[in-house]
């Protein structure tokens, strides 16, 4: 499994890249959050960013998959 930001849905809140700020990146131009480098952070702190988030635009995505969702953003 991998993690996924749905960057069109992020705030840009800061928390994953609080709780976990070797996965996690805010992006430069539009101020969301980015899964940069998968399992950087240990998994409960990936899975405290997950929590932390108030939009829920973090999850855990089949690994196979991950290359279609990001495509997409």
């Amino acid at each position: 499994r991998a993690v996924f930001v749905n960057e069109s849905v992020c705030i840009g809140c800061r928390m994953c890249n609080h709780s976990a700020a070797k996965t996690f990146m805010m992006e430069q131009d539009y101020g969301r959050a980015r899964a940069f480098q998968q399992w950087a952070d240990s998994e409960e702190d990936i899975q405290i960013a997950i929590d932390s988030c108030p939009v829920d635009c973090i999850s855990w995505v089949n690994k196979k998959n991950l290359p279609i969702l990001e495509y997409a953003m």
